[in-house]
This record gives C-alpha cells, structure tokens and sequence, in this order.
C-alpha cells in the first residue's frame, strides 16, 4: 500500500465517527495506529488538525522546572511497571511512537507506519537524521532489536511481550524467524502470525523505551539514548534529575522546538498528598504529578493551573484465581469470586474512595471512552447473596485478606470495599503495606488493589492484563473462550464487530467475578502558571521535550 494512501479501513472509521459511533478520541487513535497522519485523520473528520505544541505558548530558553513524584529505581525498560520510571527516562531514552492528550498517536523516532489491509504487515519508516547521543546514527537494525527484545517471553517481567504476541513463536517464546526484518537502513517490516490493530499502539506504552544494541540493562549506567537530556543523579525515594545534553544535537528540535528547560527535578514527598500541597504552596516545587481529592479544591487556591483528563485509569480488586492460602485455593472457585462482587457497590466505591471523581464501572476493565466498549447492566449490589453464595461455597467463615498500598485514594477504597464485607457478614482483614514493598509482589498477592494506567484500546489492557499466562495477569484468570474471542477482536477494525467481541468478553468477567473494577478515575495536574507543556496526560506521561517555562 502506498504510504500517501489512507488504510482502507480509515474512512469507514472516520464514517463510525460521523455516525456516532466513535467518539473523536476513538477515531484518532485507531486511524493513526493504522498509519494514517494525525493531520489526515483530522481531515478525514472534518475538522483541522491542533497546531503543534510548540506554537501554543512561547517557551524560553532555560531554567529548571522541579516536579513532586514518586522516585523509583529504574530497570531494563521492558519491565518498567510504574509510568515514573518511564517519566524519568524518557529524558535520554525515546519512544517510536507517542500518545497524544486527544487520543491520537505520533510518530516519534518511526517517521510514519503503514499497515496492509488485514493487519498483518507493518512497514516501519524510521525517522532519518536521528542519532544516538555517541554521535552514532540511530537505523531501523536498532528498531528491529528492540522488537526483538520485547518478543522475549521467558524474560521475568517482559511485559511488552503481551503486546507482541502475532511476532512470538509460541514454542520458543522468542521472535519467529522471519518476524523481523530489517528491509533497509531506515526500514523494518514486521510479518504478523495473526492481524493485530493495536501493535503501534502498544509501541506508546511506557514500557516500549528504545535502548542501545549495547544496552547493559542499567539505564542509569551508561545513559546513550536519543533524547535531549542526561540523568544527572537517582537517589530512590528522595530526588532524580536531568540536565540538558549540550553535547548532543538533538533530532526533535526541528519538530517540535524543544527542549527548553536546562534542568528538571523529580522530588519524592512519599504518597500523603498533604505533604504534596504543602510542598507546592511552600514553592518547593513547581509543578505536582496527580492532585488527588479534597486537594484539588486546595490546589486550586494556590492559582496555579490545573488541567483535567477524563481517563480509562482505574483501580482493581482482583482476588487471584491461582494463589494458594494454607494449602488452598479460596479465589479458585467462581462462588467466592462473584460473593466479594455482589457484596460492594461500586457507587459508593467511587464516593467514599475517590471523591466522586470519575464514572462509575461494570467489572470488566473495558471503558466507555474505548472504542470497543459495550455498556452492560451494572453489577448488582446484593449482600444477602454474597452471603449465601459464600455459604453455599463453604467460605461463610474464611477471613480474607485484603491488601492494599498505604496512599490515600487506593487505601481508602479498600477500606470501603472492606466495610461492605463486613456488612454482608464476610469476615475480611485489612492490611496496608508500603509502596516500596508492595510493588516488589504486586502479582502474587491472593486479594489485593492495582492501579491501571489507561490504554488506548480496551482489548490492548485485556490482553496484557487477562489473558493465560500473560506477566501482568495478576487476577490468575484463564479461560479459552475469553483467549480466544480477544484472539479475534485484535484482528477487526469495524467498530461494531469488535464491540460485539468484546460484549462477550466483558460479560465472561463479570459472570466469572474475575475482578471488582468500580470506577473510572478523572485525572488532575496543577502547575505553576508560568510552567507550559505541563498538562495532565491520560496516562500521567510527562514529556519533557515539551516542558518550558513561559517567555
């Protein structure tokens, strides 16, 4: 297919969207995974594209921007499991690709992408001009190893192999022969074993960090990367740091104008927002990652600005199907299961443990702002019948556990979410455990509460998070008719056919209770007004390019 010409399946895209059924955000981004450019899909609707960042304030040159965050130890970015890692290094480690606030994709070190008719080729053009900051030029042989990287199954903690699948020999756990091939310097074709449409959205993910082929797997040890800055130190729990790389010639400020800051700051005030607001209204820093609750309304007394993304970010309280307590299975059968879903509202989830702040969810981790949503009856509320399934299970008097980590919005869901239990006379203990601590295990536990950062499309999070076997499936849940439904709904693009998919899919987890997922959270961000290219992202990515202080 020649890349001027749009996928064939844009335009019926674009007619779901006049139609009603997608909303813009939905569109953008299936059209441009597809290969169609931002500026293109926006026409396809319409409409004309946003200017680009770098014409909507004007930055200046220098200064230091310091932001409140979470400091965590950095690994091999293909298993980054917290987005502040990936924040981090996005300073000097790059992305092919990158999610925008409106939902649409960008290319980034990919200077554009085209993908046949059926999804199962991907031509990648890699953006000529790029080098790595050793002055080497970066060529699609890097983009092919990083692919190859990421198909490496047995690696622990590879989740980008879950996005990777249609690439994967399924006996070798490794890239298929003839997957990956380099067809020029600048060119990489990737053949697919089975059509996938969210492979160059799952290229956005912040776990899909471009490293070196010499890359040792300490980014902090030798930091060659693409990107505009340098770590200047990494104390894990207290303070991170970037410099501007002056040495090196970055490639993206002819795109973007950027960078424009000499130094940012990530400092570590530990999860109490309390210490968050005092350390914004004492001018300890300039900028927050989320503000939460009650202090959005006290940020807000501040002036500082505050910017709102509706998100597919949720929480999940997920007994683990496969986890064994005192020689048994509790969360292995379905009755416990659907007991703990009927035994909680999820409206007074929200209320009590997130401020009202969000929509409320069905339990099945499928949002209305994806595209392949299916609204479904709300989960019943039925504490009498939790009890009696319980009872009926022989579970009447086993004490679950449920674990939490020791913030304030995750910690007081759970805590609701124990009160119910109790309410409906199921014995539950709490226990709350540091955030150092609990992210050591966060799979293993056998009823605990996670936080997802919001994907693009539904099925890319049922497929990292639900499907057998997969390094993130921490609920244990494996079935084949679910396995093989997401199977097919990877493979379409007509937004009815895959909604009908997924209205299967969801409902298989709601009827197996594999998760108690009650809302949807709004996401907020305050920043200091002068600060430019600080607004909150639906999946809390901070682009440090696009950071500056105003002229």
């Amino acid at each position: 297919m020649d890349k001027d010409t749009p996928h064939p399946a844009a335009r019926d895209l674009a007619a779901e969207h006049d139609a009603g059924k997608l909303s813009r955000r939905e569109f953008l981004t299936r059209a441009t995974s597809l290969g169609v450019s931002v500026g293109a899909a926006y026409g396809l609707i319409g409409l004309t594209a946003p200017a680009p960042a770098r014409a909507q304030g004007a930055a200046r040159q220098g200064g230091t921007v310091r932001i409140q965050s979470d400091v965590r130890a950095l690994k091999d970015p293909r298993t980054y499991d917290w987005p502040q890692m990936s924040n981090f290094s996005r300073g000097w480690l790059e992305y092919l690709v990158e999610y925008q606030r409106d939902g649409s994709i960008t290319p980034m070190l990919l200077e554009s992408w085209e993908v046949n008719a059926d999804a199962t080729v991907y031509t990648l053009r890699v953006r000529p001009g790029v080098t790595w900051n050793d002055g080497s030029d970066f060529t699609a042989a890097d983009v092919a190893h990083n692919i190859t990287r990421w198909c490496e199954k047995d690696v622990e903690g590879n989740s980008m192999a879950s996005r990777m699948t249609p690439l994967i020999d399924p006996e070798t756990g490794v890239a298929r022969d003839g997957a990956i091939e380099v067809t020029d310097d600048l060119t990489v074709t990737l053949t697919l074993s089975s059509a996938d449409i969210t492979l160059i959205a799952g290229f956005s993910d912040y776990p899909a960090a471009i490293v070196p082929q010499d890359f040792s797997g300490d980014p902090m040890a030798n930091p060659k990367g693409t990107g505009p800055y340098l770590p200047e130190e990494l104390q894990v729990g207290v303070r991170s740091a970037l410099v501007r790389n002056t040495d090196h010639a970055w490639w993206g400020s002819d795109v973007f104008g950027g960078p424009y800051l000499d130094r940012i700051e990530y400092i570590d005030f530990g999860t109490d927002q309390a210490s968050h607001f005092a350390a914004a209204q004492s001018g300890e820093v300039d900028m927050v990652y989320e503000s939460l609750g009650e202090f959005v309304e006290l940020m807000d007394t501040l002036g500082w600005t505050k910017s709102e993304a509706v998100t597919a970010n949720t929480v999940v309280i997920r007994p683990n199907q496969q986890a064994e307590v005192d020689g048994q299975r509790p969360y292995a059968d379905v009755r416990v299961r659907r007991a703990l879903a009927k035994a909680v509202s999820n409206d007074v989830l929200l209320s009590l443990g997130y401020d009202g702040r969000g929509r409320v969810a069905e339990n099945h981790h499928v949002c209305p702002i994806h595209p392949e949503y299916a609204e479904l009856p709300a989960p019943e509320h039925d504490p009498e019948g939790a009890a009696a399934l319980m009872a009926e299970a022989g579970m009447a008097d086993y004490e679950h556990e449920l674990i939490s980590i020791e913030d304030n919005w995750r910690r007081a869901t759970c805590d609701a979410v124990a009160a119910q239990l109790r309410d409906a006379g199921i014995p539950v203990k709490r226990t709350v455990i540091p955030g150092a601590t609990f992210w050591n295990a966060w799979t293993d536990y056998p009823f605990s509460a996670t936080d997802w950062a919001q994907r693009p499309l539904g099925v890319q999070v049922l497929a990292l998070a639900y499907r057998s076997g997969e390094t993130w499936n921490e609920s244990g849940f494996s079935n084949p008719e679910f396995d093989a439904t997401l199977t097919e709904a990877l493979s379409v693009a007509d937004a009815d056919t895959r909604r009908a998919l997924s209205e299967k899919m969801q409902r298989i987890m709601q009827e197996e209770g594999v998760i108690v997922q009650p809302y949807w959270r709004s996401t907020y961000r305050h920043a200091r007004a002068d600060i430019l290219g600080a607004e909150q992202h639906p999946t809390f990515e901070i682009h440090v390019y696009k950071l500056g202080l105003a002229a």
